[in-house]
């Protein structure tokens, strides 16, 4: 019924913006007052230079920079805490961590990548591309654009605070040890100021992707070119709205959620106390925007895919529409699986099995999705650049960690494997399998256009084969873990051997590792390439760098970089030219 009426709601919405008038006619404030017209004619205005102009722009292009570095810096802390982890579970008895930090630094882990990387690199690229894609000379709200991404500073601050507190407090306050899901009762009861400081940071994390949200909706709605309609807007702007419309519903919970564990923390309510509402009340209210969550993680980096792919293929995505169908599909269907991550929790069985039903029905829309890909490169007219190899490698750890999701969606199977870490494997085959190699395939199909340069080649093949091979050696061996018995969140184990094989349990471990270990040897590759291309790469002298145009696949994106070419004549100062170049 809650999905039915989400439903209903999403297709008043729209009705009612479609029965606006005048809604294009709406002049958004200048995006960071770098091209301004007036008459036909064109002025342009230099920006601040040095640091003051990263502290006050609100140019949509910068703030995607803006979004981009924070985002690698949040993936390199997060990946370091993970391979903590996998080292301290080289052996039963531990390597080298006390079991207290061991579940400080696994909370902190998986709160880092899903807030601080996944939604951060979404936004960088939606920031940057969905002016160009649409043909708008900004954002809609460029300083509600600023203040959405300057917000998420602090909150990392927040959120890591323990760490950097601990030994100047002499350990009064210390990293959360809640796990990225702060189960009650274990997260009311924790006397540490540390947990409140993380839940603080997550809140703000929530207000910077709200305010975002909001932009990009409007900015979709209202700052499209007169040519591109709805039929003919591009793949990622239908996956980041739908993406928006997501937030906007379930980020407020959280929110909401939060307030209330602080609340129960500090001042003794008893929202989710045995004799208030029920530590159950958590688990409905965190996965209700959590299930949403991995969505609003999974959509945007499907639309890259299906935006970059077709390009390699040489030819135009397959069933454009059923895509666009399966996304919007997804949006409404996420909002009614919450409670699959609950079938242990002795819930009614009924109410059990209508979980089970949507669960298994949502995989339906990512199947057709996955299904257009492949056909997309059927007989199409393949080019194994480094985007489109990330995108194929995208496609097969998306399968995977599909089909391992369904069975999850079981409740048999389920009340066996809840808890291990089988679900570890197959939540990680979709969020660095999937989201993460989509991210490094929009990374380096755009790299030209963000830079100006073209990064080394082989360095970007070798990362991605580097990446390719940890994932699947490290993921799947959790997958086999997981059908062992090896509960998650453990920073010892011992197995007796009725159980499982102590040193099968341990093999499958060190092989993790290993596979962890290729995993981070590429993400090295990555950084020295990225770094040492923008600062040295050779430039880019063609607008259209990977040969898109002989296929007819050229995008607006690139059409208004090949104007910056045009515009950045030799003997012009490049400095003097706002946003990276005149427009004509």
């Amino acid at each position: 019924m809650l999905t039915g009426l989400m439903a209903v709601l999403l297709v008043g919405v729209a009705a009612l913006l479609t029965r606006v008038e005048n809604w294009r006619s709406y002049t958004p404030l200048a995006g960071g007052g770098a091209v301004t017209r007036d008459e036909g004619a064109v002025i342009n205005r230099e920006k601040p230079a040095g640091i003051i102009r990263w502290l006050t722009t609100v140019d949509h292009k910068d703030i995607g920079l803006l979004y981009g570095v924070y985002a690698v810096i949040a993936l390199a802390v997060g990946g370091i805490m993970a391979m903590l982890i996998r080292i301290q579970l080289v052996v039963p008895g531990g390597a080298i961590l006390g079991n207290n930090a061991y579940n400080s630094i696994l909370t902190s882990h998986g709160i880092t990548m899903l807030f601080l990387f996944g939604t951060p690199i979404i936004a960088a690229f939606a920031n940057y591309f969905i002016p160009l894609l649409i043909g708008a000379d900004d954002m809609a709200f460029p300083r509600i654009n600023a203040i959405a991404f300057w917000i998420l500073p602090p909150a990392a601050l927040l959120i890591w605070a323990g760490f950097f507190l601990a030994p100047v407090t002499e350990n009064m306050i210390e990293p959360a040890r809640t796990a990225w899901t702060m189960y009650t009762p274990l997260s009311v009861e924790q006397q540490n100021p540390g947990v409140d400081l993380m839940l603080l940071g997550l809140h703000l994390s929530g207000i910077g992707a709200t305010m975002g949200a909001v932009n990009f909706i409007a900015t979709i709605f209202t700052e499209r070119d007169n040519d591109v309609n709805w039929a003919n807007l591009d793949i990622f702007s239908w996956t980041i709205l739908t993406q928006s419309a997501l937030i906007l519903f379930a980020f407020p919970l959280l929110g909401s959620a939060i307030v209330m564990l602080l609340l129960d923390r500090n001042l003794q309510t008893t929202f989710f106390a045995v004799e208030g509402g029920g530590p159950l009340l958590w688990q409905h209210l965190f996965w209700f925007f959590g299930h949403p969550e991995v969505y609003i993680l999974v959509l945007p980096p499907m639309g890259l895919v299906s935006l970059i792919l077709p390009k390699f293929s040489g030819r135009k995505l397959f069933g454009f529409k059923f895509v666009v169908y399966s996304t919007l599909a997804i949006g409404v269907l996420s909002f009614g699986v919450w409670a699959h991550h609950m079938f242990s929790t002795g819930m009614d069985p009924r109410l059990r099995a209508s979980f089970m039903a949507v669960s298994l029905a949502i995989a339906i829309p990512s199947a057709v999705k996955t299904f257009n890909w492949i056909t997309t490169m059927w007989n199409g007219r393949l080019r194994l650049t480094t985007p489109m190899l990330f995108c194929i490698g995208f496609v097969s750890n998306f399968i995977i960690g599909g089909v391992t999701g369904v069975f999850l969606a079981s409740i048999p199977v389920d009340m066996i494997l809840h808890d291990t870490y089988y679900v570890v494997g197959h939540f990680h085959y979709i969020v660095m399998g999937a989201i993460g190699f989509a991210a490094f395939a929009g990374i380096y199909y755009w790299f030209p256009v963000f830079t100006g340069r073209m990064y080394q080649r082989t360095l970007g093949k070798a990362h991605f084969w580097l990446s390719m091979v940890g994932t699947n050696i490290t993921f799947f061996a959790m997958l086999a873990l997981g059908y062992l018995g090896m509960p998650r969140r453990y920073a010892t184990y011992q197995f007796d051997g009725a159980i499982a094989p102590l040193t099968q349990v341990a093999t499958f471990h060190q092989l993790a590792t290993v596979g962890a270990v290729i995993l981070f040897i590429g993400q090295l590759f990555f950084v020295w390439n990225i770094v040492q291309s923008w600062l040295e790469g050779p430039k880019v002298e063609d607008g259209d760098p990977w040969n898109l145009e002989q296929d007819g696949m050229l995008d607006r994106e690139f059409q208004w970089f090949d104007e910056q070419l045009e515009a950045e004549e030799p003997e012009k100062d490049p400095s003097l030219l706002a946003d990276g170049g005149q427009e004509d």
